[in-house]
């Protein structure tokens, strides 16, 4: 069983494991839900995110984890933090990524907020990304719900094209704060 990281009202978020790729694959390979990342993933693409999850969670700890609906177990998407470059360095970026049959219901801000609270709370991050392509307007939807706030621009090359992205942001909160963005 894989090990449950989160809980949340509807969700729960937990390791992926072998077992998920074929979720996993249904994600990755339709282009309506990879239109962010210029067209679905083929097989070989599929099987290398999958070894970068399980990779991350024995390098740091984390990564995108499966999101499950708790109402009837299915593998709804994935949502985690991952370390990403930006601006010279790695940071550490809330990321999801769902299925285009549970768009629109919620779940990737109830499982990005509560990354975020894991982020602050239990990893002590004092500051967590979002690295949005400029395309991706429900994406940025979310972060925005997540408390981020957008503070640059920079542009990734990936499968032969130039994209812009949006780096929002949002830092932790100290006992005598609120919720801040940068």
């Amino acid at each position: 069983m894989a090990r449950i990281i989160l809980e949340t009202p509807r969700l729960l978020l937990r390791e992926m494991e072998p077992a998920d790729m074929p979720s996993l694959a249904s994600m990755l390979r339709d282009e309506r839900v990879m239109y962010a990342y210029n067209g679905a993933f083929s097989e070989e693409e599929t099987a290398a995110w999958m070894q970068r999850q399980l990779q991350r969670y024995n390098d740091y700890g984390f990564g995108l984890w499966a999101v499950i609906l708790k109402e009837s177990g299915e593998m709804a998407g994935q949502c985690g933090i991952t370390m990403q470059p930006y601006a010279e360095t790695l940071v550490p970026e809330i990321g999801y990524l769902f299925a285009y049959r549970h768009w629109h219901k919620g779940y990737a801000t109830e499982a990005a907020v509560a990354c975020r609270q894991y982020g602050f709370g239990k990893l002590h991050f004092d500051r967590l990304y979002s690295i949005i392509r400029d395309t991706n307007l429900a994406s940025q939807r979310v972060a925005l719900r997540n408390g981020m706030k957008a503070v640059d621009t920079i542009v990734k090359h990936y499968r032969g094209v130039d994209m812009p992205h949006t780096v929002y942001c949002v830092e932790r909160v100290t006992p005598d704060q609120t919720d801040r963005t940068i």
